[in-house]
């Protein structure tokens, strides 16, 4: 194995699903389950595999011109269909018009996956194929389309060209069409064990005590825990974020999103919840957790906290917003009667 593809190689229980999915036949499959377990990742190595020119029995071989087409992100025969937000993030191009419409600054980039996109990928499907053996359409996040673009897809489904094979990849398959679902092989991801987790995270270059905590902090998905940790918030920071809380400290979350700060209050409030009712926390260590307020206030903080997460992506202030929420928190949290 090459060391391009030692860098590119999934985690050892994305290796396994593949493996399994791989021996199974079907052309579209549906990948889904909740954040951090990689649907990503498994969706990608589905295509390397399918694409792949020296496939074996566990799949791609990691040292063609095909897999490494798919490594920097080049591959003719891989229409990879994502909002242009989440393409950015993850290293993607944008097609040309695309890009030149936001390096001109007639729009931003789009957080959903456009019709145009969806079109260009139907045009996709009836070409043929640049290598020779199949092409492959991976949709990620799937619940992005909106209702336009999932119809688009939905036909292409429904009467796929012969050598076409999907992956959609969802962390909220609920949100997608019934017609889409049922075209689909449906696939769970699998929780990995505490064990394997936190050894991976350690691979990746997190001491024990860190991986730990954020695999807490994040409740037991492991891609959600290194996410956070490349997101440049300090890991053993989390246990300091209940107290600052209460104290009504905004500036401690200048380094946060507001979805980030929104997800979190959220978690803090489900283990005051939790505590409060006799329950175990499953986020924050209990002797981290201040004293819970009044349940009923915990109660209006918590609908609070779901309001807020409709418009958390086009705050009016972000400012605002942001010491609206710790307000909020710390009346909650500091509630008696």
């Amino acid at each position: 194995m090459t060391n391009e593809s030692a860098l590119t190689q999934p985690q050892p229980w994305i290796a396994v699903q593949a493996q399994q999915l791989l021996a199974q036949r079907g052309h579209a499959w549906l990948l889904h389950g909740p954040s951090g377990l990689g649907q990503y990742a498994l969706a990608l190595e589905l295509a390397r595999a399918w694409l792949c020119e020296q496939p074996g029995d566990a799949g791609a071989c990691g040292a063609c011109g095909s897999c490494h087409a798919i490594d920097v992100h080049t591959h003719a025969d891989l229409c990879v269909l994502m909002p242009e937000t989440t393409l950015i993030a993850l290293g993607w191009p944008l097609g040309e018009k695309a890009q030149s419409d936001i390096d001109d600054k007639k729009r931003k980039a789009s957080k959903e996956i456009r019709v145009d996109a969806m079109r260009e990928a139907v045009e996709f499907s009836q070409r043929t194929s640049a290598r020779g053996r199949c092409k492959v359409i991976l949709v990620y996040p799937a619940e992005q389309m909106n209702t336009i673009t999932a119809n688009a897809l939905l036909k292409t489904l429904e009467e796929p060209p012969g050598d076409v094979k999907f992956v959609l990849a969802s962390e909220s398959a609920h949100q997608l069409l019934p017609t889409i679902r049922s075209r689909c092989l449906g696939h769970p991801m699998v929780w990995p064990s505490a064990q394997a987790s936190q050894t991976w995270l350690q691979s990746k270059g997190l001491d024990g005590a860190q991986a730990q905590r954020l695999l807490m902090a994040m409740g037991g998905r492991p891609d959600d825990a290194m996410a956070y940790a490349a997101s440049g918030r300090e890991p053993n920071a989390w246990s300091l974020l209940p107290q600052a809380v209460a104290r009504g400290d905004v500036g401690y979350f200048k380094e946060w999103t507001l979805p980030q700060t929104i997800d979190a209050l959220h978690k803090l409030c489900h283990d005051l919840m939790a505590t409060h009712e006799g329950a175990e926390p499953r986020f924050f260590s209990p002797a981290d957790l201040p004293r819970a307020g009044h349940f009923s206030a915990l109660s209006d903080w918590s609908r609070a906290l779901a309001r807020s997460m409709r418009t958390m992506d086009h705050p009016f202030n972000a400012g605002l917003m942001l010491e609206s929420l710790v307000g909020q928190a710390q009346s909650a949290l500091n509630s008696r009667h």
